[in-house]
């Protein structure tokens, strides 16, 4: 891997007796994506929250470019963007002036108007904040998070209630925000989005990392492949027949398909992160 952008060692929190993230460790490199997946309450937030600093572990550490989240607070804060999924935006504020004063605060140059058409706002910025609809206010959230030009970006379920041009706008720019070398955190319960954004995903689940690789190798430890045959019955009925690959006798299964059945489609199918999620945890993301 190579240089550490994000380092967690045994990083723990509880809400009173519940422990909503249990000791979990992973790192990030510079310039990674990383999907952090996990259904609602499974932790993704509150660890979120702690490596930026709005919650203080109960124990463990964790460091962000070399320095510590407990000691080094301030200049972590000038380093990384956030994005969170409930909006804390100047209502009364049009969109522009929102990320003028975000930046000023930065000590930042940013040009509030092509962030804006980043996100797809361009000719809204003028208009107050409280006239936006919820994804028109998410996609400034994210415009705002750019402000300081980041090292690392933080995401919570950017695409979350978005339209699917708008979703694509954000993944298109987080795209070009690796391209750059910024590192992303990105958490969602979105397994499509995080299997093409990310370069590993880690899945949590009651506070714990119970998987982290890329999508590729989960894939091939967990997943099954599988040939789905649409086949027409003889009243004209079509039926689905489905062929598990990489078993001993998937070549014989095939050619009894083909030499009793009457096949009309034919293609491969592969599991998803969903099915791998389900698999390793026993439940889903919803």
């Amino acid at each position: 891997m190579n240089n550490l952008a994000i380092v967690a060692e045994n990083l723990t929190y509880q809400y009173g007796d519940l422990t909503a993230v249990n000791a979990i460790n992973f790192q990030v490199g510079e310039g990674e994506i990383l999907g952090f997946l996990g259904p609602n309450g499974a932790g993704k937030s509150t660890t979120v929250k702690m490596l930026t600093g709005q919650l203080v572990p109960k124990s463990g550490q964790a460091t962000l470019l070399g320095m510590n989240i407990a000691k080094q607070p301030k200049q972590i804060q000038a380093q990384i963007g956030v994005c969170f999924e409930n909006t804390n935006l100047y209502e009364e504020m049009s969109a522009l002036d929102n990320l003028k004063l975000f930046a000023r605060l930065y000590g930042s140059n940013a040009d509030a108007e092509s962030l804006l058409d980043r996100v797809g706002l361009n000719g809204r910025g003028k208009d107050k904040v409280q006239t936006y609809s919820k994804g028109m206010k998410q996609r400034l959230m994210v415009a705002r998070a750019l402000v300081n030009e980041p090292r690392i970006l933080f995401l919570d379920e950017p695409t979350d209630g978005l339209d699917p041009v708008s979703s694509e706008t954000i993944r298109n720019l987080i795209k070009e925000e690796q391209a750059k070398g910024t590192t992303v955190f990105l958490t969602t319960h979105d397994m499509l989005e995080a299997d093409k954004l990310s370069d590993r995903v880690a899945f949590i689940n009651q506070g714990k990392i119970v998987a982290l690789d890329t999508p590729h190798k989960l894939k091939q430890q967990y997943g099954k492949r599988a040939i789905m045959a649409e086949v027409e019955m003889a009243d004209g009925r079509l039926e689905t027949r489905e062929i598990t690959l990489d078993e001993a006798n998937t070549g014989t299964a095939v050619a009894d398909l083909f030499a009793n059945e009457k096949v009309v489609t034919l293609h491969s199918e592969e599991a998803t992160l969903e099915d791998i999620f389900i698999q390793i945890t026993g439940r889903s993301l919803v």
